[in-house]
Formats: C-alpha cells, structure tokens, sequence
C-alpha cells in the first residue's frame, strides 16, 4: 500500500464506524488527501459534482463543476456508478431523475436545501392552480413553468399538466414554447426570473401578477387572474435579494466604464441597471470574453466571483456586494469525506417512482428544446 493508504489504514479499519465529528477533528490537507486517495481508487466509478457556488477547495476536488442541471447531465452521461453532488438538496434530486438506473446518488448533507425552492411546496402550488381554474374559462389555458431550483415534486406537478421545466439560461425559449401552446403561464417558484424573463419579451408589468400564497386567494381578484399573462409565484433567492440597485449606482460612480454581470434571480431594477444578465454558466462566459484589464462587477453568490477572480487574473473581477449561500456552504471537506468513506451504509437520494417519472416528462420536454 502507498503512503496515503497506510496513513488512512487505522480508520478505515475501525471496527466501529467513524462518525461525522471524527472526520471534523482532521485538518484540511488530510481530509483532501483521503477524499483525492478514494477518488484514485474508485476510479471512473466515482463522479464528484461541484456546483459554481461551492467553496474553493470543494470545486478543486470536483470532477465536473458547472450549474445544477448541466452538473445533472454530466452526471447522467458519464460511466459513473456513485455520484455525489456538492449542492443543495434539489439538485441532488435532478440528479437522481436523469441518472440511470444503474447509477446512484448520494449527497454529503441532506439538511443542505435550497431557502428558494421551500418558498413553494405542492400543496400551496396545488391549491393556487385550483383557484385559479375556478376563476378562468375552460378556453384559457393555464402551462405549468417551475423553475429548475424547485422540488422534484414540483417538476412531477408540471410534468402531468402539460407543463416544462426551465433554466435561467432557457427562460425566454421556455415562455416562448408555453404560449404556443397556452394562454397564461403559472411560474414558480422564483418570481424575478420570471418577471425578468417575461420583460424581456415584453410582456408589460401589469400583466405579470403575484400570487402569494401567504394571502387568501393568493392577494389576487377574479378579474387579475383573467387578465395577467404570467403568475408569478411570492418566491425569491436570498443569495441574489442582497443585490441592490444602488449598489451598481456606487460602482459605476467610482469605476467609470466598469462592466456590471448580474443574474437573473436578482430583483428588475438590478437587471435593468445592469450591462448583462444571465446563469452562472453565462456570467462566467461573459467574463471570460472580457478583453484583459478590463473591469467587471459580478452580482452573484461569492464563492462563484472567487473562482472568476483566479481564472481570469489579468481582468479585474469584483463583487457587487459579498453575498454567501449558507445552505451550499454547508458542504464542506468533513462531509464530503465522511459520504466517499461511507457509501455503503449511507442513503440513497431517491425519489416515488411517480414523482421520478413526472418529473422526467417536465424535463425531457426542456430537453427536446435544447
């Protein structure tokens, strides 16, 4: 056995288990050293997803990093037989849709959600789209848009009402697709998104109405519903809420000619401000196209503006304003460890074979889009 295998030989041979504070008492540079040790032993069989917002040394140790549902693809296309996603709890599940039969999918802390994605659950989405066809016509037809960060329960919830899941980067095609095929869209869980999204096809302001499930009959009239063009859903990203509109004001203020790349999820007013909008997957795009020297305010989760900040040292990359994810954080070297080290006795993400299949229908329809 190599060097590594003979130091990581006294725990893997305890006759009990260690537990999760066990691995919290090592140092950073030993809990890397068994996780990139099991990592060359498993081979192929093992594929580490790191999501954009995870911490440094998490994406380091990832074998794909990239958005939940590229991550999700990669994962379904590769060879691997164990995958682990280090990312907030619906990501793991979009993982598990996709995957194959023959894969599993395991996540390094099942407390780790998405504060999002809980803004919406199925009972207040199924009561809403109850009242809402009480209130409409049988000729107006209402199609189901959630939003990629949501609950597989939710994607199944589309996926039987002839409705889609979208990305922050498909948004507008999505739209696109649902009026072709329905006179209203009903968009949960994030509401920027999907008032970002449908400004920029110039749907006016007052057609796009807010359904918040907080209030009786959602705070909304008979006539409201009739009218609007999309319902929103009262749900937000409390990573992107901390973006504020004078917060680019100030930095173009002091950095004359600075470039400004938010996301999508951040409130109107900032993505109007803003010279570019879009998915992480986008943001690192446009800042990887930015000519050398340039400057560019990033208004996304931190951790994402570091990595930018070291893959692109000759421009000048800066956040908006810091704004941590804690759920993602919540992933760290100790509970990655723990999960590699303990496959075998840990759960499985699984999901109702229903809630699987439905929600498979929502995405393989985004699918055939792309």
């Amino acid at each position: 056995m190599n060097d590594v295998g003979a130091k990581l030989r006294p725990i893997m041979q305890y006759d009990v288990l260690p537990t999760l504070e066990d691995y919290e008492r090592f140092s950073e540079e030993h809990l890397i050293e068994r996780i990139r040790f099991h990592k060359q032993r498993a081979g192929s069989d093992l594929v580490i997803l790191g999501h954009h917002y995870q911490r440094p040394k998490i994406t380091q140790l990832s074998d794909y990093v990239g958005d939940s549902y590229g991550l999700s693809e990669k994962a379904a296309h590769s060879p691997g037989k164990q995958i682990v996603f280090c990312g907030v709890r619906f990501m793991a599940e979009s993982a598990a849709i996709l995957c194959k039969p023959t894969q599993s999918v395991y996540h390094p802390d099942p407390d780790a959600g998405c504060p999002m994605a809980d803004m919406a659950n199925i009972d207040q989405v199924k009561k809403a789209w109850s009242t809402i066809h009480q209130w409409l016509d049988k000729s107006q037809k209402v199609i189901p848009v959630t939003y990629m960060n949501s609950t597989a329960d939710l994607k199944a919830f589309c996926g039987e009402r002839d409705g889609i899941v979208c990305t922050s980067s498909n948004a507008e095609k999505i739209y696109k697709w649902a009026y072709e095929r329905g006179e209203k869209i009903f968009f949960f869980p994030d509401e920027h998104l999907g008032r970002n999204t449908g400004k920029k096809l110039e749907i006016p302001l007052e057609k796009m109405i807010l359904w918040d499930p907080k209030k009786v009959d959602g705070g909304l009239t008979k006539e409201e519903v009739r009218q609007a063009k999309v319902i929103l859903w009262a749900g937000h990203c409390p990573v992107h809420m901390e973006f504020k509109a004078r917060d680019i004001k100030h930095v173009r203020k002091f950095f004359p000619g600075c470039k400004v790349v938010v996301h999508p999820e951040c409130e109107k007013e900032v993505v109007d401000l803003a010279d570019a909008s879009g998915s992480t997957e986008f943001i690192v795009k446009y800042v990887g196209e930015l000519p050398p020297k340039s400057t560019v305010f990033v208004g996304t989760e931190v951790n994402l503006v570091t990595r930018l900040q070291q893959m692109f040292s000759d421009r000048r990359v800066f956040k908006l304003q810091r704004s941590l994810c804690l759920t993602m954080y919540q992933i760290n070297l100790s509970n990655l460890c723990y999960t590699l080290e303990h496959l075998e006795n840990l759960e499985k993400v699984e999901l109702n074979l229903d809630i699987k299949l439905n929600a498979k229908i929502a995405l393989d329809r985004m699918l055939a889009l792309n």
